[in-house]
């Protein structure tokens, strides 16, 4: 699974898969602060990658 995250670093978890949160909590990303893209989709928390899957992970940025 290859992952795109929120700095713009590309990480590859060979082997791996689960659920994107308990994905995002092993990477130390609160998942209340970001978007996930599986394949070009956004898809919910409890959606589950692996394998040949591509995440993209996109920081929220709010103010006022």
């Amino acid at each position: 699974m290859k992952i795109n995250m929120p700095d713009g670093s590309k990480i590859e978890l060979a082997g791996k898969s689960g659920r994107i949160e308990d994905i995002l909590n092993e990477l130390e990303i609160n998942s209340e602060e970001v978007i996930v893209a599986k394949n070009g989709r956004i898809v919910a928390e409890e959606e589950t990658a692996g394998g040949s899957d591509e995440l993209k992970i996109v920081r929220i940025v709010h103010g006022g």
